[in-house]
This record gives structure tokens, sequence and C-alpha cells, in this order.
């Protein structure tokens, strides 16, 4: 599935959003990224009735944008809608708190029907030496399994759950399954985790229309001191042309477990 990032989405959603705040809101703000991973539809995004995302396409993440802290109202329409008056998922509403750090999902859940999920993101510091790992099972799947050295380290892994884990920087392997089985669906790969680095991976997609994939956002800055300076930025890695996708897991080699795989990446500076 062809994977795509406009350079200028970003920019244009924080403009829409400038304009669609809520009618209460304080001076503080929220950090609000959002992700499609409905597959096979392209679609408009509103907010509080303003168009504010134009042709998102599966896969793409934009963001993330500072808002004031309030309630936004989220309506999401099949691609050149007249307006918001006939979503497909929607209208749904996003409260958003002073100081935190959200993604919103587009996404199927278990049964493949269009949904929509907020996810709250852990910006707490992480320990120097340690990055951070959040899987979250957006895809219309069963229930997964963590494999490491071909063993279950986490198991029944169902739509709509995350797990958060914080782990030693490094390269680790793994791969994921179907639960109660040791055949890896996905992997297994290597991946590393990175210091000061919350890498968050989402399965979307359907296993029965075949078009699983995955997408990963990483959140920066979260070293501890006197650990590293943060270096990341918003930006889209090289995309792996010579595979459909590739995918991976991660895993944590003493004492936890979580997945992750590389199709494209979006790095996220955290002020």
């Amino acid at each position: 599935m062809r994977k795509r990032l406009i350079a200028g989405t970003a920019a244009g959603f924080a403009l829409a959003l400038s304009g669609a705040v809520p009618a209460v809101a304080d001076s503080h703000e929220a950090q609000l990224s959002v992700l499609h991973g409905v597959p096979g539809l392209t679609v408009d995004v509103y907010v509080n009735g303003d168009l504010t995302l134009d042709d998102f396409e599966p896969g793409d993440l934009a963001g993330p944008l500072a808002l004031p802290a309030g309630t936004y109202t989220v309506a999401i329409t099949a691609a050149d809608a007249a307006d918001d008056s006939a979503p497909a998922i929607g209208p749904v509403d996003l409260p958003l708190e002073a100081g935190k750090n959200y993604t919103a999902v587009a996404h199927l859940d278990a049964e493949g029907n269009p949904t929509a999920a907020l996810f709250t993101n852990d910006i707490s510091n992480t320990a120097a030496g340690e990055g951070r790992l959040t899987v979250r099972h957006t895809a219309a799947a069963p229930a997964v399994d963590i494999l490491a050295g071909g063993a279950p380290v986490l198991t029944d892994v169902v739509n709509g759950q995350e797990g958060v884990l914080n782990l030693p920087a490094g390269t680790v392997s793994a791969a994921v399954a179907l639960a109660d089985t040791t055949e890896p669906a996905i992997g297994p790969a290597d991946v590393t985790v990175a210091e000061g680095v919350n890498t968050i991976v989402y399965a979307w997609g359907s296993a029965a229309d075949g078009n699983l994939d995955l997408a990963i956002q990483t959140i920066d800055g979260l070293h501890s001191a006197p650990a590293g300076v943060p270096s990341g930025e918003l930006g889209l890695a090289a995309q792996q042309s010579s595979t459909p996708w590739v995918v991976g897991a991660a895993l944590l080699a003493a004492a936890g477990v979580a997945f992750a795989v590389r199709r494209q990446t979006v790095s996220v500076k955290n002020d």
C-alpha cells in the first residue's frame, strides 16, 4: 500500500484548526496528532464544522499541533464532501487537556466497522539509558500474541488496547502471531529502541481483506537528566519501495515486550 505524508499537511492542519478552537478555551495547550487507519478510504476531516484535512489518505499521520485545551468535535467524511452533514465516522468529541499529548486515530474495530479513538501519549521522562515502546492494536484483526524466541511473552492483545513499556535502549527482535499460535504473522525483525524516545506503533487495516499495515509515530525529548539532548524533528523517513511493507516487532530483552514495524516514521519533538 502506497504511503505518503504531504509536507504541508501539518502546516495546513494547524492553520485550519486555528480557526476551529473551542468556544471556551484557556491559554494552555495540548498536543494533537491525527492518524488515518481506515484502508481504501480517502477522507476529509472536519473540526468544529470546518474542513481541516483535505484528501487525507490511509496511513497519513498529521501533527503534532499545539491547540488550546478544550473539546473539539471531529467528523470524517468521504473525500470532497460538500460538508460534514453525512460523516463516515463521527462526529466524535475529543476532550484535550492542557499539557497532554494525544493521537486521534480513525480505524476499523475488530468487526471491520469504521470508528475513532483518542489515545493519550505517555510523555513522562524515561530513565537514563532507556526508551519507551507503546503498542496499539487498531486493526480489524483478532487478538494477537507477541513472540520472543518463538515463545509468547504478551498474549491476547485485542483491538482498542495498548501496552506501554520502558526498556533499555538497543536493538531487539520479535514477532507477532495470532493468539495461541507460534507461527509469525508479522516478522520477525529487528527494531531500535532509542533513549528518551516513545516509539508508538499502530497496527491498522483488515486481516480479512489482507491489507494489514502498521505505522510508527515517535515522540522524543523524554530524557531524564543528565541523559542526551533531544534531536527529533517532524519528518518522513525514506520509503521502503522494494517491498510492499516492512514489518517487525520489538520486545524487552529481560522483562517485558512490545512490537513495532518500520513502514513510515514521523518524528515529533516534545517541547
